[in-house]
């Protein structure tokens, strides 16, 4: 299927890999879930936007990563990242836990010079390291902002803000909407490429149970649908993370994955 990849194509792709994760495992199944959800019949293809990708002939799934070895998948990730994106296509990822999104973003980074960071998320995962792992789930942006590739990082409906993470927010000089400063007016502007990382759990556990962290007063669904149809930006890479279905309730949070692939995948295309 990659030799299929042509300039301007979306190309959507797994990531499954959770063993990152600090929690419980679960997220390397996210990836086919999503997809059952996005073709089960339930539903069409059109976003709110009215781009059916089922007929857009750019929308090319391109599977699951395999990976060589546990030490050796965050690299693998970026080698991929980087081909695909070298070809001129634009690329819709679906995460595994948010360990992906370093390499991920870092490839996008390095194609798209002057990058911009947009983050939804419960956590603000900026840390030095967890458990002795620099690698964590909760450690990609610091990954990401050691690099000195990006221009900006912002991120939105933090509500679990510690000291070390405040103190590392301030010397990478993150922006930092938490969740109890966020309204619906907010409106958010890019001067340059930007990359879109959503993990699920900036949603409420009301709305996205599947997820191994619930960080209870997060987003509903309808806020982040629509905090990304007012977003202004040259948008041009994203992905979608933490999913994890050992908690998910009846296929629900993989829906909203699906959902979200529809009104993603319509920007990256538009």
């Amino acid at each position: 299927m990659f030799d299929a990849i042509e300039k301007n194509d979306l190309v959507l792709l797994g990531v499954p890999l959770d063993h990152n994760g600090s929690y419980m495992t679960g997220p390397a199944l996210a990836p086919q879930r999503i997809r059952e959800a996005l073709h089960c019949g339930s539903a069409n293809m059109t976003s709110e936007a009215g781009h059916d990708l089922g007929s857009d002939s750019r929308f090319k799934d391109c599977g699951d990563l395999q990976f060589s070895s546990r030490e050796t998948a965050l690299s693998e990730i970026s080698a991929r990242a980087a081909a695909i994106v070298s070809l001129g296509a634009k690329l819709l990822s679906l995460g595994g836990d948010h360990s992906v999104s370093a390499p991920l973003i870092t490839a996008h980074a390095k194609a798209y010079p002057g990058l911009n960071i947009l983050h939804f998320d419960a956590h603000s995962d900026l840390y030095d390291e967890l458990d002795g792992n620099r690698d964590s789930h909760a450690c990609p942006f610091a990954r990401i902002m050691e690099t000195g590739l990006v221009k900006r990082l912002v991120q939105v409906g933090i509500r679990t803000l510690n000291q070390h993470q405040k103190e590392q927010a301030e010397r990478f000089g993150v922006e930092i909407i938490q969740m109890k400063d966020w309204n619906g007016d907010l409106k958010l502007d890019f001067d340059g490429p930007l990359y879109l990382s959503i993990d699920l759990d900036v949603l409420d556990p009301a709305f996205a149970p599947g997820v191994s962290h619930h960080e209870p007063g997060g987003m509903s669904v309808r806020d982040l649908i629509n905090s990304l149809h007012k977003l202004n930006a040259d948008l041009v890479g994203a992905d979608i993370v933490e999913l994890n279905p050992h908690r998910d309730l009846v296929g629900m949070t993989a829906m909203v994955g699906a959902k979200l692939v529809k009104e993603v995948g319509s920007k990256l295309l538009k």
